[in-house]
């Protein structure tokens, strides 16, 4: 079931946030980069924030958040800030109904395009986003250490 979070949501979304992270910083970044207490402090805060703004869907399984997906408006443009799975859930769909769930309100809301970063050591979520249509950003391919990837919503469900 894909649903939007409430704030009792927020203990699991920020544990599944940090296990998912590290997957794919540990051992390119310093842990302290992306699981010490200041930046959990600083990630937990956000989640909250996006929740509280109604930005945050969950993907439940068995009473349990599985998986989480946050997007908004950056700079006027529609951004997949996070889509984390938890690791034990991988290859099991869960990416790919909050993906479907995202891009089904971006259609609904008329938005034509959207934009994420993904780290460029996370090759697993590269090819998630490529199966799923994203493509590198021809004008902005790279922000630092994260590639850029572009989306073209689609205007109706049989362009999915």
């Amino acid at each position: 079931m894909i649903r939007t979070a409430t704030p009792a949501d927020l203990d699991a979304i920020a544990a599944l946030h940090a296990e998912a992270r590290a997957t794919y910083y540990r051992g390119h970044i310093p842990d302290e980069a992306f699981d010490g207490p200041a930046e959990r402090a600083r990630t937990r805060a956000g989640w909250e924030r996006a929740i509280g703004q109604g930005r945050v869907l969950c993907a439940e399984r068995d009473g349990v958040v599985a998986g989480t997906a946050a997007f908004g408006e950056v700079d006027g443009v529609m951004t997949l800030s996070q889509l984390h799975v938890a690791p034990a859930r991988w290859r099991a769909g869960v990416g790919t109904e909050l993906h479907a769930a995202c891009v089904e309100a971006w259609r609904r809301a008329g938005v034509p395009e959207a934009r994420l970063e993904v780290f460029q050591e996370n090759k697993r979520a590269q090819a998630f986003y490529t199966h799923h249509g994203w493509y590198p950003d021809p004008e902005e391919p790279l922000a630092g250490d994260h590639l850029i990837l572009r989306f073209t919503v689609p205007a109706d469900e049989r362009g999915r």
